[in-house]
């Protein structure tokens, strides 16, 4: 099993090329791949971490030529971030897979075919060590999300799927050129192990990389005020898509920052603190502000993940260990909520075609088992003790506290305002009387419905009550992480 993680990274995409030889009128064999595919990519990748053992540095390391002319190599690895934003994403696809049997109904072997290519466009980012293949991968993710919005999307889908392909490709050209600079600067490597080691640049030079850098990771946060491209993206996204796109790609901007922008120019990183911690407590305000005064369901559930990613930015740039293993915590518990939530707007939706608010009322009465498990997500997401949101936005605020009191005092609204709008949405859809007539005959969760909830569910409870595992794989990186950006910082700029 050497090339255990490159099995993980490309099996989505030979069964995405699969589907591609099985006759589109083979429904049945063209979901089954497709999930049993999936499902085989999340076995492999629990093997990863059982197998992985916490130390400083990258496991699982494979690197081959790749293109000799430009001293390009396939070079992959992880550490314990990257292993668990890794299950992540092999968790999150088969559910959303499952889930789209009944919802999708038109194309399905192309769209099963753009879901498993991006499971490896999104699996290959986590694990690439080359800059070069790293931007292949981050590129490779915007094509098929591209399509998913624009055929199977809702009314305004194409407006809404280029408005997504327009805001990333502007900062991924800007990523572009910066990495560019750094690559000719270090004697033609793209090798990030080297970059880390070896890359040493004047604080202006440092800024003007970083920001480089920082706005193509912001836009996909996406941090204030460059998130206007999210709500568009899904409240015309399939529910799948929904689920993939908040569950996993936004925490591709949380994660570039990590692994790339803060430890690889630390002195902008101190420059520009004051700029980003302000920028996350104003998202983490303003994104639940706005999603308080939202009627439609879905795009309530999009608001609420600007205020949510931006507790995760306020984490990262306190820079102790605290709050950035609260912030990792964070990115894996707004995969599995925010996921649940945007599956159960879909669940309903799918009876009643509207996401408006006002048009239900009561569901408690006719669907108790599924208004059961929309408040048990409920309660995670505003981060209810015992749930895993808790874990999370605990240790952020207590290690934002130590680092900045005044901007962890503000952010603390963020959670008061999270028990406002998510309770408030909750009471006027779940309770009252059943004042219209179409919700009164309803069926209740079924039994596919059911077997893409209890995961989500069981996930809610373990993360919450048990999160040792998960802790006990990320400390060290977490610790690594800290000291690249806090040893070289002081390094380079005492020069």
């Amino acid at each position: 099993m050497n090339h255990l993680l490159s099995i993980v990274i490309f099996l989505p995409l030979a069964g995405s090329l699969l589907l591609l030889i099985l006759p589109k009128e083979s429904i049945r064999a063209i979901r089954g791949t497709a999930l049993i595919v999936s499902l085989a990519t999340f076995v492999l990748s629990l093997k990863l971490y059982f197998d992985y053992q916490p130390a400083p540095g990258f496991q699982f390391v494979e690197t081959v030529p790749w293109i000799a002319a430009w001293n390009v190599f396939y070079k992959v690895g992880i550490d314990g971030v990257s292993l668990l934003l890794i299950l992540l994403t092999t968790f999150t696809v088969p559910l959303a897979a499952l889930f789209s049997f009944n919802s999708v109904t038109r194309r399905e072997k192309e769209y099963y075919f753009f879901i498993l290519f991006l499971e490896a466009a999104m699996i290959g980012t986590f694990a690439a060590l080359d800059l070069f293949l790293f931007y292949i991968f981050w590129e490779a993710m915007l094509i098929p999300m591209y399509f998913l919005i624009g055929v199977w999307g809702g009314e305004r889908k194409v407006y809404a799927a280029l408005k997504f392909f327009i805001y990333t490709m502007i900062g991924s050209v800007l990523m572009l050129a910066a990495i560019l600079y750094v690559y000719f600067k270090t004697g033609g490597s793209y090798d990030y192990e080297e970059w880390v080691r070896t890359l040493k640049l004047a604080p202006h030079v440092q800024i003007i990389l970083f920001s480089a850098f920082a706005l193509s990771f912001a836009i996909k946060v996406p941090m204030f005020p460059l998130h206007t491209w999210l709500p568009d993206a899904h409240v015309e996204a399939p529910t799948a898509g929904s689920v993939i796109l908040a569950g996993i790609l936004l925490k591709m901007g949380t994660y570039g920052f990590m692994r790339f922008a803060m430890p690889l120019f630390p002195d902008a990183v101190m420059a520009a603190k004051p700029l980003i911690v302000f920028l996350a407590v104003v998202g983490v305000v303003y994104g639940a502000l706005v999603s308080m005064v939202q009627p439609d369901l879905k795009k309530l559930v999009a608001y609420s993940s600007v205020s949510h990613l931006g507790f995760v930015m306020l984490g990262l740039m306190a820079l102790n260990s605290q709050a950035v293993e609260g912030a990792v915590y964070q990115m894996l518990n707004h995969g599995v909520s925010t996921g649940a939530l945007f599956l159960l707007v879909g669940m309903i939706y799918d009876r009643r075609h509207t996401r408006l608010i006002e048009d239900f009322g009561g569901l408690a009465k006719t669907m108790p088992l599924y208004a059961t498990i929309f408040l048990i997500v409920t309660f995670s997401s505003i981060g209810l003790p015992g749930t895993n949101g808790f874990v999370g936005e605990f240790l952020i605020l207590m290690g934002s506290f130590r680092s900045d009191p005044v901007a962890a005092t503000i952010a603390t609204t963020g959670v008061i305002l999270a028990a406002v709008y998510m309770l408030w949405m909750a009471q006027r859809v779940f309770f009252g009387p059943l004042t219209r007539p179409e919700n009164r005959d309803l069926r209740d969760l079924g039994p596919r419905e059911i077997a893409v909830l209890v995961p989500l569910v069981i996930m809610i409870f373990w993360m919450g009550l048990y999160p040792k595992p998960f802790f006990s794989k990320m400390d060290v990186s977490v610790a690594s992480f800290i000291e690249q950006v806090k040893g070289k910082g002081t390094m380079v700029g005492s020069k």
